[in-house]
């Protein structure tokens, strides 16, 4: 799943482990979704879809394969 979370992280000059706090997530879990290893639950999705203000379409994109 291609997302924006790494973008947005560094518009708003935080950290992984910053984000991962606000998140209730580890760091490690921040870094497999920014990198694209690892895509987050729903409720993840929605709680940083509230952070930073936008949807969840606007933040996380299903990678379609044709």
């Amino acid at each position: 799943m291609k997302n924006r979370l790494k973008v947005l992280r560094a518009e708003r000059d935080l950290t992984q482990a910053q984000l991962a706090d606000l998140l209730n997530v580890s760091r490690q879990t921040i870094n497999a979704i920014e990198k694209g290893k690892f895509d987050p639950s729903l409720p993840l999705a929605f709680k940083a879809a509230r952070l930073f203000g936008l949807s969840i379409e606007d933040i996380f994109e299903d990678e379609v394969v044709e």
